[in-house]
């Protein structure tokens, strides 16, 4: 759709730099550049670290399907449409979360997710 080709440009650099993030995210847990401490203390603190690290690397995959799926709909012809009532979903929405499944009336009623 000629109407939503830059939210497509917009969508796919998001999905580049949340991709490249990621891969960032997921050498660290891995400690691909830095080996466990000996040190049981330093282990502990590296731990609770990689806990931080890994909710990071999920709340990336997560943007990144909702990402994909924004990509797809927009392919397919059914982006701006609220998955959950069939309403358009407002411009001004889509201009702040451009990767949203749910106009704000359903997205508020289901709580956190966009």
């Amino acid at each position: 759709m000629k109407e939503y080709d830059e939210t497509r440009s917009v969508l796919v650099t998001m999905l580049e730099e949340l991709n490249n993030r990621l891969d960032t995210i997921i050498h660290d847990v891995r400690h691909e550049q830095t080996p466990l401490e000996k040190d049981f203390a330093e282990q502990a603190t590296q731990n609770e670290n990689n806990e931080v690290i890994d909710y990071l690397g999920n709340s990336a995959r997560t943007e990144i399907s909702q990402i994909k799926q924004a990509i797809a709909n927009i392919d397919s012809g059914r982006y701006g449409i609220c998955e959950a009532c069939a309403e358009p979903i407002s411009k001004e929405r889509l201009a702040v979360v451009p990767y949203t499944s749910q106009c704000i009336k359903c997205a508020s009623q289901a709580g956190p997710k966009h």
